[in-house]
């Protein structure tokens, strides 16, 4: 099976109305930027993004909510994106806040084929909503649903050409876990190497997990809050 791909616009063929997506990264960091901006292009709609943040206005996801491309988020944290806050607030967005641990055991769940598990976060909170609930070792928990996505769209640092991957650092966050949440997973590396040029000791995402697999362009490296001191 030929995996590579020559580009973003290659990658996201098939993505259409109405999917569900996973977009990995931490903050800015380790976003799939080339993905996300042949999206914007597409003027795909109705999607469903699943991401532990929601960009920024203007930088990554925040491109998708700026042109009303999202439906609903499914997020951990959404400070930084004032665009996400208006659309939120007036209705134009539909949000699911989950707390960090319990997304990404979500997603690691629906990469390993676990369809529910429970969890003490959120119980007495809106978190918690209509969900099952059970007492485990006198401290109530709340039933929550592995997650899977019609796409998972990650960004690692280098990769083959039999999709392996390898994460640098904080891009490790979500990327990994998300690649194996996917039905069809899409990576995109700053450096792509023929099969057998990784330690196979470094591999993060072992290729079984990667449809389609590119090397990126112009990646840029973005800063959420510049602070500087006299």
């Amino acid at each position: 099976m030929r995996k590579v791909v020559n580009n973003a616009q290659e990658a996201i063929v098939g993505i259409k109305d109405g999917m569900t997506l996973m977009l990995g990264g931490f903050g800015l960091c380790g976003i799939p930027e080339n993905c996300l901006d042949a999206l914007v292009d597409t003027e795909v709609k109705g999607l469903t993004c699943i991401s532990n943040n929601a960009g920024i206005d203007n930088v990554g996801l925040g491109k998708l909510l700026r042109k009303s491309q999202v439906k609903k988020m499914m997020s951990s944290y959404i400070g930084e994106n004032k665009e996400f806050e208006r659309q939120m607030f007036s209705g134009e967005l539909e949000v699911e806040l989950i707390p960090q641990g319990t997304l990404a055991e979500r997603i690691r769940a629906g990469g390993a084929g676990i369809p529910a598990f429970f969890v003490p976060a959120g119980y007495g909170t809106e978190v918690q909503g209509d969900k099952e609930v059970r007492e485990f070792n006198g401290k109530m928990h709340v039933m929550e649903m592995g997650l899977r996505a019609d796409f998972a769209i990650v960004k690692a640092w280098k990769g083959d050409t039999a999709g392996n991957l390898i994460y640098r650092h904080t891009a490790n966050n979500f990327n990994n876990m998300m690649a194996a949440a996917g039905i069809i997973t899409i990576a995109e590396v700053e450096e792509l190497v023929p099969a057998g040029e990784l330690d196979p000791n470094c591999i993060h995402t072992p290729g079984i997990f990667v449809q389609r697999i590119f090397q990126g362009v112009d990646y840029k490296k973005q800063i959420e809050f510049v602070t500087t001191s006299e």
